[in-house]
């Protein structure tokens, strides 16, 4: 009971409060019923896995935030799953990603340089009049022009580095901190 309670005699006793942490959910557990914290999506380049794992690097640039990230990237992904609505794996997947985009505050987007990333590109038409997308992507994404000329037509916003995308995903937070 006592080794319980030390770590708060210790924030008590210093004054200081413990560093906010992100509260990370990924695919398929289940999204939280409270909407407390700011949301973050991390849409964009998985490509069945075959793309670099920006959201662990992003995830890591903002652990001190205290917010709830949505990470798409599933751990169990299962390539041999029919992309098809009668697989329930992919309609699970599938369901999530609709649900917590919609839930989301803040839905970042990088398309990495070499992937095609298709349903990237369907989630950023879903949401392109939102307000809520900020878009990193950078010369070598191959529909590049595509995801420019429709970010200037609907006002949204795009950086060019993974700095500037940690930035502004920063600034985007505090506009939508919620008061506990």
């Amino acid at each position: 009971m006592l080794s319980a309670l030390l770590p708060a005699l210790a924030v008590v006793l210093s004054g200081t409060a413990p560093a906010a942490q992100p509260r990370l959910i990924t695919s398929p557990a289940s999204l939280p019923q409270d909407h407390a914290h700011p949301r973050v999506f991390l849409a964009g380049s998985i490509d069945m896995g075959k793309a670099a794992d920006w959201q662990a690097e992003l995830v890591k640039r903002l652990g001190d935030l205290d917010v709830t990230i949505l990470n798409p990237r599933r751990a169990g992904w299962n390539p041999a799953w029919k992309p098809e609505a009668s697989e329930p794996h992919f309609r699970e997947q599938v369901e999530w990603e609709l649900g917590a985009l919609e839930s989301a505050d803040v839905i970042v987007l990088y398309l990495a340089p070499g992937t095609q990333s298709p349903v990237s590109l369907l989630e950023m038409g879903l949401h392109a009049r939102s307000g809520k997308l900020i878009i990193l992507c950078p010369p070598g994404f191959w529909r590049k022009g595509n995801v420019d000329i429709t970010a200037e037509r609907y006002g949204i916003r795009q950086v060019d580095s993974m700095e500037a995308l940690t930035a502004e995903v920063r600034r985007r937070v505090m506009r939508a901190e919620r008061p506990n």
